[in-house]
């Protein structure tokens, strides 16, 4: 009860900012795999007010972890629906590399989507997205695969980095990068330069690989201030990526709606068009660029044909003479 209490409390905050669909890493590594029956149980509560997709995240790693594997298959025939991995945390190389092979197989096997902690490490000789890339480009699973954080990338040599953007273009990959906890995470055993500690979003956009933004943590330790405001990592990722452009700003909003639907595997009934749902939110302004700059409020945020959020603009009275 209290898992799912404190869950629900989540999902609120981020309704109220807008949010309708979400993605959350379950962790997988408890014998009694609690969090993840208790999340099960909240999808299925929410599902006519919000989509949320589970993916079971093994915390500890796969192999480096006590029955990791068999815990894995437990989550998948549970009900999650995308399967994750940590294989740059996993004791060795070789584990990492295997873990990759065990997590695609179950996901192929039982028709599930991949989400991947992948190289969430300032490390430049943690390569293991170039064995994703090459398993989902083999496997045939390609665009239902999805690499998280790869801030290593931010790291790599660019001689290494564009070659692998080749594999990465083939395989059909998402990249989901996450500004908020990569800025407090990166460099933290640098002295000075110090990393930035995001991964490469604007070459990997310009590749014509799809990126989405996550604010991948809520009121914890990995980053205190997450507040399920999704305009928040948006600001943060355009200021570390170099996006600050006017068209790059007024597009940026593609990182958390139409890539992250790609990403999530939601396009089919994701966005406004003839036949789809008129699942929307209006915001407070008339064009992007000043919604991101002012946080405009969220007016109404529509869903299934109910409106999930209504909110009244606050008045400011300005006392200012010029």
């Amino acid at each position: 009860d209290d898992v799912k209490t404190r869950a629900k409390k989540a999902i609120k905050i981020q309704v109220a900012n807008g949010i309708q669909f979400i993605r959350s890493h379950v962790d997988v590594t408890d014998p009694d795999l609690t969090a993840l029956k208790a999340l099960i149980e909240v999808r299925d509560e929410v599902a006519d007010q919000v989509e949320l997709q589970l993916v079971a995240f093994p915390q500890e790693g796969i192999l480096s972890y006590p029955n990791g594997k068999e815990l894995m298959i437990a989550a998948a025939d549970m009900g999650a629906d995308a399967i994750g991995g940590i294989p740059h945390f996993e004791f060795t190389r070789d584990y990492g590399v295997e873990s990759l092979k065990f997590l695609m197989k179950v996901a192929e096997s039982k028709g599930k989507l991949v989400d991947v902690h992948c190289d969430e490490i300032d490390d430049p000789a943690s390569r293991n997205l170039e064995v994703l890339a090459t398993l989902a480009l083999e496997s045939g699973l390609g665009d239902k695969v999805t690499a998280s954080h790869t801030t290593a990338m931010g790291s790599y040599n660019d001689a290494y980095t564009y070659k692998l953007f080749r594999l990465l273009r083939m395989s059909h990959i998402n990249f989901i990068a996450n500004p908020l906890v990569n800025t407090n995470l990166g460099g933290r055993f640098d002295t000075y330069p110090k990393r930035r500690g995001m991964t490469r979003v604007k070459e990997l956009a310009e590749a014509g690989i799809n990126v989405a933004f996550g604010e991948d943590d809520l009121k914890d330790p990995w980053y205190p201030m997450g507040n399920g405001n999704m305009l928040d990592p948006v600001e943060m990722g355009i200021h570390v990526g170099h996006l600050m452009g006017y068209d790059d700003i007024m597009n940026s909003y593609q990182f958390i709606t139409t890539n992250a639907a790609k990403a999530m595997h939601i396009s089919g009934h994701y966005g406004i068009h003839v036949g789809k749902p008129a699942n929307c939110i209006i915001m407070n302004n008339n064009n992007f660029y000043n919604a991101l700059n002012e946080r405009s409020e969220i007016l109404y945020s529509i869903h299934n044909g109910q409106i999930l959020v209504q909110t009244e603009p606050k008045h400011v009275t300005n006392h200012f003479e010029d």
